[in-house]
């Protein structure tokens, strides 16, 4: 079922003249002509601020007016389908992200920064393992308060293309949300906030030496907004692979492959603990590493597992002594799973 919502999403069409929560109606005019007006519905921060509109379109004997509309038809019936989907998986177990969260990757999607390869990293991309690895995840390490975005340099500037301004984008989700000024450089601005304090940041790998990773990098395809760099991220984006957000009938996502998802949660847990200000976070790094190493080690994919670990091992020594550390905080069964998924890779990988 998530497999078939993950092609459903991907096949389905958007246009934000038209969303999908409207609809088309005729309306007859003074000389007797019918035309098609689109019913929306915009959706304040509080029910109170809710709005319905109507928006002309165009008259009904114009058939490519009308056939438009018999194409939004059959995405809304599409988009019906994906929402009973979505909810037959949440009802069975599956997680499903925070309205906000939904909402502001559900806007991005629609914007395109996903078919320009942007990746959902951090909590919100953990969320969808779920359904590719059939497994149930724990609640504890699901919640967030933040949603991060990353996308590599290379292919910022080699797209020639762009999605809208993501100010505009995130304001059709909560009007309070507002730029950020980057300490290093206060005009560039790499996150959003909201009044609530909500965070969305876009992050790239860092290119250079680690003395300037905390320069943002321009980024001409993610609308205005520009990325911090950030160590490891190459390891962590490359080949990312596709799921779905188990948000209203469904967001197509392009998220890091969970097996290295899992062993650059083990290398990010070990560079926190320095920091007694993110200790909280290192536990729950770990805590989504080892279940997503549980996982992995129990299913077709444990040979996947094992050698992403022995790739970012071969990385160089801060590499090794990250994991290492790591490893030695893993509950013994996780640490005796991940330990034989990498004998069995070296193994067939020489």
């Amino acid at each position: 079922m998530f497999s078939d919502l993950i092609q459903r999403c991907l096949d389905a069409e958007f246009d934000e003249t038209f969303p999908e929560n409207g609809s088309f109606a005729k309306v007859k005019g003074t000389n007797g002509q019918q035309f098609w007006y689109y019913k929306g519905y915009n959706r304040g921060e509080a029910k109170a601020d809710s709005k319905r509109f109507s928006k002309y379109v165009g008259p009904v004997a114009d058939p490519d007016v009308t056939a438009r509309v018999e194409r939004f038809q059959r995405v809304k019936a599409n988009y019906r389908e994906r929402r009973s989907l979505v909810t037959s998986l949440t009802a069975a177990g599956l997680p499903s992200p925070p309205a906000l969260v939904g909402d502001i990757v559900d806007v991005l999607w629609r914007a395109g920064l996903f078919r320009l390869h942007g990746v959902l990293v951090g909590t919100a991309a953990f969320q969808t393992y779920a359904g590719l690895l059939g497994v149930r995840l724990p609640s504890a390490p699901l919640m967030t308060g933040d949603v991060d975005f990353a996308q590599f340099h290379s292919i910022s500037v080699s797209v020639d293309d762009s999605i809208p301004p993501v100010l505009e984008a995130l304001r059709l989700v909560d009007p309070t949300f507002r730029e950020v000024p980057s300490l290093a450089n206060p005009r560039a601005t790499t996150s959003f906030s909201n009044a609530a304090g909500f965070e969305v940041e876009f992050l790239t790998p860092n290119r250079g030496r680690d003395d300037f990773a905390g320069e943002p990098a321009p980024m001409p395809a993610l609308g205005g907004a520009n990325a911090q760099p950030l160590s490891y991220l190459d390891f962590l984006i490359h080949q990312p692979v596709r799921s779905v957000l188990l948000h209203k009938g469904g967001v197509a996502v392009l998220v890091p492959a969970p097996e290295r998802f899992a062993v650059h949660k083990l290398i990010v847990s070990e560079l926190r603990r320095a920091d007694r200000d993110r200790a909280s976070k290192a536990r729950k790094d770990l805590e989504q590493a080892s279940v997503l190493i549980e996982a992995l080690a129990n299913s077709s994919s444990r040979l996947d597992l094992g050698l992403a670990y022995i790739e970012a091992r071969d990385r160089g020594q801060k590499w090794r002594e990250a994991l290492e550390g790591a490893e030695g905080k893993l509950p013994p069964e996780v640490k005796e799973r991940l330990q034989s998924a990498c004998a069995d890779a070296g193994a067939v990988d020489g």
